[in-house]
């Protein structure tokens, strides 16, 4: 019982299910929570100097498969479209750095990883479950919202869309 149980458990945080916990009030169109922390190597990512940019800022883990899936797809968009003004953040909550830097290499990502933590999830709206990805507009505003296993065409024309508003 206890296999089937913990079994959910992973299931449920992996897919992006709420617990049991109360919702939490939307983010969208509201200014993106600030942060500045360190990327991996060494770097100062402050979200205030994104501004002018869109941002894709997602929250991860090196035992998320849906996360392992789709950051290629972001490092292809940050190839294709930072020139536009795309700007790729990633952070992962994972509790040590060691597996993170080894997922970094593997899946060749060519943007900022920072690590999180429960603090910076709480302020994100808490993040129950993985992934959960925000597009955040060149205006500083969180534009949308993806959990979970996304379809990865909608969320591309999404970040298409606000790379055209200028």
């Amino acid at each position: 019982m206890r296999v089937l149980v913990w079994g959910l458990v992973v299931a449920l945080v992996c897919a992006g299910g709420a617990m049991g916990s109360a919702e939490q009030p939307s983010l969208i169109g509201r200014e993106a929570p600030h942060f500045v922390r360190p990327d991996l190597t060494g770097k100062r990512i402050d979200l205030a100097e994104m501004r002018g940019k869109v941002v894709l800022l997602n929250f991860w883990a090196t035992w998320c498969a849906p996360c392992r899936v789709e950051l290629p797809t972001f490092a292809a968009w940050q190839t294709s479209n930072g020139q536009e003004g795309l700007q790729v953040i990633a952070v992962s909550m994972d509790d040590e750095r060691e597996p993170v830097d080894k997922a970094v290499a593997r899946l060749k990502m060519n943007f900022p990883v920072i690590m999180g933590d429960a603090k910076l999830g709480n302020e994100y709206g808490g993040v129950l479950g993985l992934p959960v990805t925000y597009l955040i507009g060149r205006d500083g505003r969180i534009a949308a919202r993806y959990a979970g296993e996304t379809d990865l065409k909608q969320m591309e024309s999404a970040v298409k869309k606000l790379l055209s508003q200028r």
